[in-house]
């Protein structure tokens, strides 16, 4: 469903996503797409019942001239950097983090046990700081719809 074109006004690569939009008010459209792993379009899923299809509902402000209604089929645009951003949020800066613990604790306790405890658990204040900025965070990714 999601495919990658580079955009005709010189900008940088974005992904493209199709939706309709299901709910709309005076500032945002709700629009719902659909999240699939790489094992729905596997032609041997039927065979490991592994596949993986959920609806997500990404929230597009209203911009732009074009009025749309609920119901309407409309292609969500998303720069690929707030991907990469995202991505380093989630999962490269957390990894960083653990492994700087582990680094620092083992050189501190010279326990194996105790410093595997201290890198897993610096995670949960990092997951609780990005919890707790999520509208900051959420507002600096911006989608559009084409």
């Amino acid at each position: 469903m999601s495919e990658y074109f580079q955009n005709t006004d010189c900008e940088v690569d974005s992904i493209v996503q199709n939706g309709i939009i299901k709910d709309m008010d005076d500032s945002n459209y709700f629009v719902s797409i659909i999240a699939q792993s790489a094992c729905v379009s596997c032609q041997v899923k039927g065979a490991c019942n592994v596949s993986d299809m959920q609806e997500e509902i990404i929230e597009v402000p209203v911009s732009g001239n074009r009025i749309y209604n609920v119901g309407d089929r409309v292609e969500i645009i998303m720069e690929k950097s707030m991907g990469k951003r995202a991505v380093f949020l989630g999962y490269i800066l957390p990894f960083f983090i653990l492994l700087a613990t582990l680094i620092i604790s083992l050189n501190l306790f010279d326990n194996e046990g105790v410093a595997g405890l201290m890198a897993l658990g610096i995670l949960i204040p990092y997951y609780f700081i990005l919890y707790f900025l999520k509208d900051k965070i959420r507002n600096s990714f911006e989608f559009r719809i084409r």
